[in-house]
């Protein structure tokens, strides 16, 4: 029932001290998902420290290059070559974000994108930490069939109209939000604020331009030099042991990756670090599972995950398992 899903704000004294003073929550659509693609769209919803709209703001962006999946984002070349650039867009967008958390779903993915922007600009943005309604959710423990933005819209009764436009998704994240945040309130849970750090430098990549590509998206991974300023924590959660097929990955398991991903390896490794799991960045015989889309290959990580006898999947395959990881207080 709805009503059961939606919380009542906490009255202003019962609300938790340490909680934010107010929330940006993002949308940005990209040309693609790889280091070098572009926002081509953005939009944020400004709420207070409870939830509440304040007022929203969309803009299109022009990424100066093919506009990747045009099937998915609706957003043609024709579109957004009138469009602004990030760098004329980059005031506003620093003044809808300053001095709040940054809220998305799958945060990591929204942050990096848009730090990588402010650093093309030179610029620096305004974030310091952020917040994943995927994270929260799981703190959560919301019922949901998965982790996809249309089942948390659907669990708390937001009505999505257009999946995959930014000021859309925006909507109904912070419509979804709101209740997820007076739920964690109300029960005085920690918020699970992640971190943001500025990129320390950026140089671009060769990238078609608009109008280059008659055939459109080309996809695929693309690497670049720009390398972020950060250090990952050190897993909270015992190492249970080896990935078992068939069965579900658990909390604390280390994961090593090797070769080239569709997804950028940091959004990877951010992603399992979020879910719990340790990132090695070697083999050995304690790795659980190596994730890999050549598992002939020669490099020294699937050398050695073939003497060891260390699980391997594939990159889709992961990003299947990192939907259900088991919490370590269920081993």
């Amino acid at each position: 029932m709805l009503e059961d899903r939606t919380t009542e704000a906490p009255s202003p004294t019962a609300w938790p001290a340490a909680y934010p003073r107010g929330y940006a929550v993002v949308d940005v659509e990209t040309t693609g998902l790889a280091r070098d693609d572009r926002i081509i769209s953005a939009a944020v919803y400004r709420l207070d420290a409870q939830g509440e709209v304040e007022d929203h703001w969309y803009t299109l962006v022009n990424p100066e290059r093919d506009p990747g999946p045009v099937w998915i984002h609706g957003l043609t070349s024709d579109v957004l070559e009138s469009a602004p650039l990030f760098q004329d867009v980059a005031e506003e967008f620093s003044t809808r974000l300053d001095g709040r958390v940054l809220v998305a779903h799958n945060a990591v993915f929204d942050w990096q994108m848009i730090a990588r922007e402010y650093a093309r600009a030179e610029r620096e943005a305004p974030v310091r930490q952020r917040l994943c309604t995927i994270a929260l959710s799981k703190e959560l423990a919301l019922p949901l069939p998965n982790h996809k933005l249309e089942s948390l819209a659907a669990h708390f009764g937001v009505v999505q109209q257009r999946a995959h436009h930014a000021l859309d998704d925006a909507r109904v994240l912070a419509e979804a939000f709101r209740p997820s945040l007076r739920a964690a309130a109300a029960g005085s849970m920690r918020l699970p604020l992640q971190e943001c750090r500025p990129l320390t430098e950026w140089r671009d990549t060769a990238a078609p331009r608009i109008g280059q590509q008659a055939g459109g998206y080309s996809g695929g991974y693309r690497p670049t030099s720009w390398r972020p300023s950060r250090k990952r924590p050190a897993c909270p959660h015992p190492n249970p042991g080896r990935y078992e097929d068939g069965k579900r990955l658990k909390q604390g398991m280390r994961v090593a990756f090797s070769g080239d991903t569709s997804i950028e390896r940091d959004l990877l490794e951010d992603r399992a670090v979020e879910a719990g799991l340790h990132v090695a960045t070697s083999l050995s015989r304690l790795t659980s599972l190596l994730v890999t889309n050549d598992p002939d290959s020669g490099t020294s990580k699937v050398v050695k995950a073939r003497q060891f006898g260390t699980p391997v999947v594939d990159e889709a395959a992961f990003g299947q398992l990192l939907r259900d990881v088991e919490p370590a207080s269920e081993q």
